[in-house]
């Protein structure tokens, strides 16, 4: 028999017999590998494990980008599907990276992550690794499993999770892995996965029941161990370590201060209670949607003014909150509110930089430099610029702005999609994001009487711009657009960029230059090329295009639009009506609609 701690383990079919008749039919097919892989008893916990070799053959699909591999849940349903990919990312990485080795296991809790977590541990024994540390029930957040890979100096990671995109049966379900710092795997390990997924010919698993991830403990078979741990304790206790908790305590205490947070239905439910209810003393009432469901409540986890619905009805209503924030899927995310206000994600991390030192312990003694994907407005880099540090413009995809971290080169850093996080993980973290602008919040009011007018959310972006000037910045998603039909128009794009020149007029605008951008990392030296198709004007004003990879089906076109304004008396103007000209330009520039068909884009941020 197993050694057992706190642990119970149950045999695969009765697994399948106990799951509700609606996910019957998936569990089944999720087991697929499972159930055929299976050629012996329960090993001993004298015995070295058995380990079975299944013989399999090449899928196709499984080209893996910046957020790992995402597709619909049932292409990941089909046989030996998420098997070969788990296979291939081990064959692609040297055995000292495993065998033997400590990873971690979480995700976001959508479906058919039960099945898919039975599946990695399997085929993690059969490949040598020596322990797996899983969140309890199958659950962490993605800065999460950052966390406890730097904390428990974990080899690395695998989580479970399509992100912000919708969950469910008929959705969207994905997996990728983190090195041992807790950053996403680089490129030169992503196309090695793909380059084995073309090849493949066995798995190796490890013939061993599934394992009950309800309790934790730790439970052994042979020399390998699965650890189930508590989700929130290593990551909250790294939050305390950031933050000073007592400061936001006594906001959140105030009777004249309220704040919202909508967790989505999405991981940080499982987040939300512990900390800003239990550690910090918030009403219970402050969480919306706080149950982490495997559809999402059948909603889209995507915290932006389209999506997060809910939330910004409430925050722009007669008697709105001071404060309100949002996460999405698997927590990295993040949107800020103030009462009847907007942050947008690139003012957002700019307003965060420039008053760390001063409200967030972590950052008392300066920070090492400042960094944004390329989209993202130059709100940052003004910031930088003042504080004189230095600065870096990076591709989106966070593993760049890691890099940077371990070289100790770089403390804070955002993207314009609701991403913004710092060097005490190597994931963008929407929580940390949430308690940053908690701790502004607090240290600006801390000595304010209560009836005394608070310093709000809209007063502290107010006083940013007036000291840096304001970038006007909106970001146009064109959702699941034809794949073909998006890729004339980047490429009628890049027919106009040849043609262009310096100098040359585009309605009132002046071409500074036009360009693919391409990043080489000053670390490593490694480059990447054509990371988005960018028209930048005399004035600072921006026009960027990109073909965003993080969706299941189809392709999705991100416009985005910035222009920078240094008059005060404009800083109050609605960023659409200020950008309009920018806009229309872009929109005539792309002929987007003539190669679409979109009237309208999907989401307006």
């Amino acid at each position: 028999m197993p050694t057992m701690h706190a642990l119970r383990l149950c045999p695969l079919l009765s697994t399948i017999r106990s799951t509700p008749p609606r996910a019957t039919a998936a569990a089944r097919q999720g087991a697929l590998f499972v159930a055929r892989c299976s050629s012996a008893g329960t090993p001993s916990a004298a015995q070295a494990l058995k380990i079975s070799s299944i013989p399999t053959k090449p899928v196709e699909g499984q080209k893996t980008g910046t957020s790992g591999l995402r597709k619909k849940v049932k292409v990941f349903q089909q046989e030996n599907y998420l098997a070969n990919w788990i296979q291939a990312l081990f064959n692609s990485l040297p055995p000292e990276d495993y065998v033997g080795a400590t990873l971690v296991l979480g995700g976001d809790g959508r479906y058919f992550n039960k099945e898919a977590a039975q599946i990695i541990i399997k085929i993690a024994a059969g490949n040598g690794v020596q322990k797996i540390i899983v969140g309890r029930n199958g659950l962490l957040s993605t800065p999460a499993v950052s966390a406890v890979i730097r904390k428990r100096k974990a080899n690395g990671g695998f989580i479970m999770s399509a992100s912000h995109n919708p969950g469910g049966p008929d959705n969207d379900w994905g997996i990728k892995f983190n090195y041992s710092s807790g950053q996403p795997a680089p490129e030169t390990i992503t196309d090695q996965i793909y380059g084995n997924t073309l090849s493949i010919s066995e798995i190796k698993t490890a013939d061993i029941p599934d394992t009950d991830l309800s309790s934790v403990g730790v439970v052994s078979y042979g020399d390998f161990a699965i650890e189930v741990i508590d989700p929130v304790s290593d990551y909250l206790e790294l939050m305390e370590n950031v933050f000073d908790f007592q400061l936001i305590k006594d906001l959140l205490s105030r009777p004249d201060f309220r704040f919202i947070f909508d967790a989505m239905h999405a991981i940080t439910g499982a987040y939300a209670g512990p900390i800003f209810v239990e550690k910090l003393g918030a009403d219970p009432d402050c969480i919306l949607n706080g149950v982490p469901l495997e559809d999402f409540g059948n909603g889209h986890p995507d915290p932006n003014l389209t999506y997060a619905k809910e939330l910004v009805f409430t925050m722009f209503g007669t008697h709105a909150p001071d404060f309100g924030a949002a996460s999405d899927g698997d927590g990295d995310r993040n949107m800020i509110l103030g009462k009847r206000f907007f942050i947008t994600p690139s003012d957002s991390v700019a307003i965060i930089a420039a008053n760390a030192q001063t409200a967030i312990p972590y950052f008392q003694f300066g920070t090492k430099g400042l960094a944004r994907s390329m989209p993202t407005s130059g709100a940052l880099d003004r910031v930088a610029e003042k504080l004189n540090v230095p600065f870096f413009e990076v591709p989106t995809g966070w593993k760049f702005f890691g890099n940077l971290m371990d070289a100790g080169k770089l403390s804070i850093c955002g993207e314009e999609s609701f991403g913004t996080g710092s060097d005490h993980i190597r994931e963008k973290d929407g929580i940390w994001a949430v308690l940053a602008w908690l701790s502004i919040l607090a240290h600006r009011n801390k000595d304010k009487k209560v009836g005394e007018r608070l310093v709000s959310v809209e007063d502290i972006a107010m006083e940013h711009w007036k000291t840096y000037g304001r970038n006007f910045f909106s970001r146009y998603d064109y959702e699941a657009c034809e794949s073909h039909s998006a890729n004339q128009m980047m490429d009628h794009l890049r027919d106009v960029m040849a043609n262009s020149k310096p100098g040359e007029k585009y309605g009132n605008y002046t071409l500074q230059f036009a360009d693919d951008f391409s990043y080489t990392d000053p670390v490593d030296g490694s480059t990447v090329s054509k990371q988005g198709l960018r028209f930048v004007f005399t004035d600072g004003s921006r026009i960027i295009f990109r073909l965003s990879g993080t969706g299941s089906a189809g392709a999705t076109i991100r416009l985005y639009i910035e222009q920078f304004e240094s008059d005060i008396s404009k800083h109050s103007l609605d960023a659409q009506t200020a950008l309009k000209p920018l806009i229309d330009l872009a929109l005539s520039v792309s002929k987007l609609k003539d190669f679409t068909g979109r009237e309208k884009p999907t989401v307006i941020t």
